[in-house]
């Protein structure tokens, strides 16, 4: 019997996680990831970084920055002009709600540039903050 209750309350976080009634940040989330594309591929980095929470970390295989100035200064460093930039491109897997300010994303990135194309993965860890909703965690690869 224990073990039944045990499997019914696990089956009811799981379900739970995945659906919240009334739920609207997908299409939240989803819009800022639209506006962060625009930015970038004008070539406004400080434009990409609104869609970053403050106390945002950003965690990559070269290390881990936290705070959305540090983040930015990474960013600034890492492309230092338009051409280094390209034409970004998200490949938006899902966004699921983790509680009623919080959300998850998935997906996929890819940078064209004259010389190459690069690409890879992301997990966000988004939280509803009072200008909107914003990046908390970047997981990049």
């Amino acid at each position: 019997m224990t073990s039944v209750l045990v499997s019914l309350a696990c089956g009811l976080v799981v379900f739970g996680c995945g659906h919240l009634e009334g739920w609207d940040g997908e299409a939240s989330v989803r819009e800022v990831m639209r506006d962060q594309e625009k930015a970038w591929d004008r070539g406004d980095i400080p434009g990409f970084m609104v869609g970053y929470d403050e106390k945002v970390c950003f965690i990559s295989p070269k290390g881990s920055t936290c705070g959305r100035d540090s983040v930015t200064a990474r960013y600034l460093r890492s492309y230092p002009d338009q051409r280094a930039m390209g034409d970004l491109e998200f490949g938006i897997g899902e966004v699921l709600p983790a509680g009623k300010d919080h959300a998850w994303c998935t997906g996929t990135w890819k940078l064209h540039r004259s010389t190459d194309t690069v690409a890879g993965g992301f997990s966000l860890l988004w939280v509803r903050t009072a200008q909107g909703w914003r990046i908390l965690r970047d997981h990049t690869y």
